[in-house]
């Protein structure tokens, strides 16, 4: 029996609910009744509940609830007798199996001492099922501070959906990661099973596994790979040494030894008279050979044998040939090598090749070593290159003054860019000799010329003076090939012998570039190209102080439509300022030529290289050659950022006055010389090319003795521009050659 307290408590209960009930409320009746049994286990009720009973049988005889509503009581009802309210009966308050009662009771009991114990709830979940109570599972479930597992997981799921609940199982099995069929289908073949299974399969089962996913943090998974790979790493740099030893040693690509590819030894057969154009550093080398002939007449009074020549120059001027006429006319083996033939892939291999080098000098010496392209190892060192970048030049600087003499050995080095050496290779001790081969003079020139012409058929008319006066920049071997292409040139129009046309167009291929007779040209463009050509001969031929004339063509050649090419007679090697004057003027000379045609809003873009030469002429005359009244004798190229902007901006406008300045003086002479130019502009189109001669010919009046040429296919084309009258009257006697403009010279 109840208490008196208990009973009184109960009452209050009871009359609540009846009063909810008659409401229609079914959730206040749980939240009544549990604070009144929060206290109280399902066992305690079990066995002291008849009280309660019959004052809620006399309550539910008042007052009528459906079994729907009795299934919808709240989940905080989990300590309250609540066997008797879920019966699935036809009756609400049907009486439950007293063996049942007893085992959730006992069930109860267990998961309440053992909160923390998932397994204890999963246990008293499944009993719940069994007895057809989901609801109490669902409160349970959702009440904080019960452990919760898997197993619980899933049973609160089968509890949703025995409620009808589906949305809210579905998205609890969204969130586990599993899907809702397949609780669906286990529940189902579970409760076939029959009652020794209790309605639902045991989690952790073959049929049922339980799915562990353990989440590594990022430092986790970077530590992990760390251990990874140092094993790898120690591995790697293992066999990198091992293999770099193997290297060292010759054991491995063994096939990439000096001695098998990489050094040329041979008796040289060229001589210093087969050397033309380079006196002076052919003399410096005759030193040497003299050295190896017979050192004893130096060293007897204390002088040493030179241990090093480097040989710095342009390419093409002969620097190899002079170490090959070293090496014949001193009669002594001769090693040659690269630069580039001492680095490879492996590192290591540098030194080891000049180490073999020098110790295969030595066993013949004596010797010449030569080692062309040296700026490929010898190369300025700097802090931050690496150890193996410096192990050739390293090993080189030790063969040559080192321990290690080299007697009777002489090196010779050939070098395009001395100033990039290091300092420690140039010094006395190791290079003694530093000879400078530059381009041939026009004497040296004439001498080239003789020496290859001797190798081909050529008339007696040949004139080398003649070419090499106009040849004024080219190197040896420049002189070299443009003989070549006279000679192929003559044997391609089958003639018996090499004569001045055929050298005169090897020439022009070599300066101008090689002729583009395919190209097609409107009748407007190639008449532009040339009043343009026609404009800078007469600016040249009518301006004192300009380059003599050589040729003007209309044909293109390389990327330009037309040239007008000059050659001094002899070289030049400073300039005036009456002479830059003068090439302004002769720049300027196409852009007028192309505005008195067509007029100043017809100007082409032509006369973008002949503006880009003037403005670099006018700028040198005033910043580096000191030409200028403005600025004074001052040297402004050199550190152009430091110098005032003040001076700057002066120096800027000073270089605009200069090309006005000439496009002035060009346009009145082009105006005063509009006949010669009309004249000449018509040779040029009749004719496309004209020499010197030629064109003097021309502007007097005179016939050419010649016939007329059309080498590019010329169309009609659209006429875009109105050409104007340059030449309305004839103009009187004009004296060739002319009294030329006189330049401003400020």
């Amino acid at each position: 029996m109840l208490s008196t307290t208990t009973n009184k408590q109960l009452l209050l209960a009871s009359s609540s609910a009846a009063r909810l009930v008659a409401n229609g409320s079914i959730k206040n009746i749980a939240l009544s009744l549990s604070r009144f049994h929060s206290t109280k286990s399902l066992s305690y009720f079990t066995h002291r509940n008849s009280t309660i009973n019959d004052k809620i049988n006399l309550l539910l005889n008042k007052h009528t609830i459906n079994n729907n509503n009795i299934n919808k009581i709240n989940s905080k009802f989990i300590k309250l007798n609540t066997v008797r309210n879920f019966s699935t009966s036809s009756s609400a308050l049907a009486q439950a199996n007293p063996s049942t009662t007893a085992s959730l009771a006992q069930a109860e009991q267990t998961a309440n001492k053992e909160l923390s114990n998932p397994r204890a709830q999963a246990s008293f979940y499944q009993s719940l099922l069994k007895a057809n109570y989901p609801h109490i599972v669902v409160s349970r479930y959702e009440t904080p501070g019960i452990a919760t597992s898997p197993e619980c997981a899933h049973l609160y799921i089968n509890a949703l959906l025995k409620m009808g609940e589906t949305a809210k199982a579905d998205a609890m099995a969204r969130q586990l990661g599993i899907s809702l069929d397949a609780i669906t289908g286990a529940a189902g073949s579970s409760a076939g099973a029959g009652a020794g299974m209790g309605g639902f399969t045991s989690f952790g089962t073959r049929q049922e596994p339980i799915h562990v996913v353990v989440t590594e943090s990022p430092w986790m998974t970077f530590s992990k790979w760390i251990r990874a790979l140092i094993p790898f790493a120690l591995f790697a740099y293992g066999g990198y040494y091992v293999f770099n030893y193997f290297v060292e040693n010759g054991s491995i690509t063994k096939g990439s030894s000096v001695e098998d590819k990489s050094v040329e030894v041979s008796q040289s057969s060229v001589k210093f008279s087969d050397v033309c154009g380079v006196d002076e550093a052919r003399a410096e080398l005759e030193e040497v050979v003299e050295f190896l002939k017979d050192p004893a007449k130096f060293t007897g009074l204390g002088g040493q044998l030179p241990k090093g020549v480097l040989l710095t120059g342009p390419p093409g001027t002969g620097k190899t040939l002079l170490a090959r006429a070293t090496a014949g006319e001193a009669g002594v083996p001769f090693f040659f090598m690269s630069g580039s033939e001492f680095d490879e892939l492996y590192v290591g291999v540098g030194a080891k090749r000049v180490r073999e080098l020098f110790t295969k000098a030595r066993a013949r010496a004596p010797a010449i070593v030569f080692i062309d392209e040296l700026d490929a190892i010898g190369g300025k060192r700097k802090s931050r290159d690496q150890a193996y970048a410096k192990q050739t030049l390293n090993q080189l600087l030790v063969e040559l003054d080192g321990f290690s003499q080299t007697e009777g050995i002489i090196i010779i080095g050939a070098t395009n860019f001395p100033d990039s050496l290091d300092k420690a290779l140039t010094r006395p001790g190791r290079f003694d000799k530093i000879v400078s081969v530059d381009l041939p003079d026009v004497r040296g020139r004439i001498d080239i010329l003789k020496q290859y012409l001797k190798k081909v058929a050529c008339s007696k008319e040949v004139d080398p003076s003649v070419i090499a006066r106009s040849t004024t920049g080219l190197s040896g071997a420049a002189l070299k090939n443009l003989v070549n292409q006279a000679a192929l040139y003559a044997s391609h129009q089958n003639a018996l012998s090499v004569n001045m046309s055929h050298l005169e167009w090897a020439k022009d291929k070599v300066l101008m570039g090689g002729e583009r007779k395919t190209m097609v040209m409107t009748e407007e463009t190639r008449r532009n190209t040339a009043y343009h050509e026609a404009g800078h001969a007469i600016a040249a031929m009518f301006t004192e102080g300009a380059t003599p004339l050589y040729k003007a063509t209309i044909l293109p050649r390389g990327r330009a439509l037309g040239i007008t090419f000059q050659l001094p007679e002899m070289d030049k090697h400073d300039v005036t300022k009456k002479e830059c004057y003068a090439r302004l003027d002769v720049c300027m000379g196409g852009k007028i030529a192309e505005e008195m045609l067509y007029g100043p809003n017809n100007v082409t873009s032509g006369c973008s290289s002949d503006l880009s030469s003037a403005t670099g002429m006018a700028r040198a005359m005033i910043t580096s050659y000191g030409m200028s009244d403005k600025i004074g004798p001052m040297s402004l190229a050199e550190k152009w950022e430091s110098w005032s902007p003040k001076l700057r901006d002066m120096a800027d406008q000073e270089t605009r006055e200069f090309l006005v300045s000439s496009e002035i003086r060009t346009r009145k002479l082009l105006r005063e010389k509009r006949v010669e130019l009309k004249r000449l502009a018509e040779a040029l189109l009749e004719y496309e090319t004209l020499n010197k001669a030629e064109m003097e010919s021309v502007v007097k009046g005179e016939k050419l003795n010649k016939s007329k040429i059309s080498t590019n296919k010329v169309i009609k084309g659209p006429t875009t521009r109105r050409e104007f009258d340059i030449a309305p009257e004839e103009p009187t006697n004009t004296p060739i050659p002319p009294v030329a403009a006189k330049a401003n010279t400020q």
